[in-house]
C-alpha cells in the first residue's frame, strides 16, 4: 500500500483522528508490516505485549478461550485496531487475534508512540486522549451488552 494511503487508513480511524501527516509517516517509519496467513495468530490471549495492530487488508477475530472454547468478543476489518489495552495497562493479552483470512497489519510498538512523543508531545497527547475516548467507547459497549443480558435473563440487583 502506498504511503499517503497508509496515513489516510491511520487517520481515518479514531487513535489516529487529527494526527498529521509528518506524525503519521514517523509512526509508520518506525512500525513494521505483518503478513499472517489464514489460521496464524496475531498474538494470543496471556502473551505479554507491547505493540498495538491496524489491520491494512484482511479479516481477523478477537476472542478469549476458556475451557478450551472460543469466545468471539469481535471481528476486526481493514482499519480495525487490536492490541491497544497492551500499550495502556502493560498487563499481558487479555484476547487472542487470529487471522480469518490472509491478511496484512502494521504493528505499532510502544517505543514507536515514545519517538513521537520526544519529537511532537502534543500529538502524542492527542493520541493518548484518542486511545482514551475510543477505550471508553468500548467500555461503554460492552456494560451496555451486559445490562442488556442481566434485563433479558430476569436478573436483578435492587439496591
Amino acid at each position: 500500500m502506498p504511503l499517503t494511503e497508509r496515513i489516510h487508513l491511520l487517520q481515518g480511524m479514531p487513535f489516529f483522528g487529527a494526527i498529521s501527516d509528518s506524525s503519521v509517516s514517523l509512526i509508520l517509519e518506525h512500525s513494521e508490516t505483518l503478513n499472517v496467513k489464514a489460521g496464524e495468530y496475531f498474538f494470543r490471549q496471556g502473551e505479554s505485549g507491547d505493540s498495538l495492530f491496524i489491520l491494512e487488508q484482511g479479516k481477523a477475530i478477537v476472542f478469549k478461550e476458556m475451557d478450551g472454547k472460543e469466545y468471539v468478543l469481535r471481528d476486526a476489518k481493514k482499519g480495525d485496531c487490536f492490541g491497544d489495552l497492551a500499550l495502556i495497562d502493560f498487563s499481558p493479552r487479555s484476547a487472542s487475534v487470529r487471522a480469518e483470512e490472509d491478511s496484512t497489519a502494521i504493528k505499532i510498538p510502544s517505543s514507536t508512540l515514545h519517538s513521537l512523543y520526544k519529537q511532537d508531545p502534543e500529538q502524542f497527547i492527542l493520541i493518548q486522549m484518542n486511545m482514551s475516548r475510543e477505550v471508553s467507547r468500548r467500555l461503554r459497549t460492552s456494560d451496555e451488552r451486559w445490562f442488556q443480558l442481566q434485563v433479558n435473563s430476569g436478573s436483578s440487583h435492587s439496591i
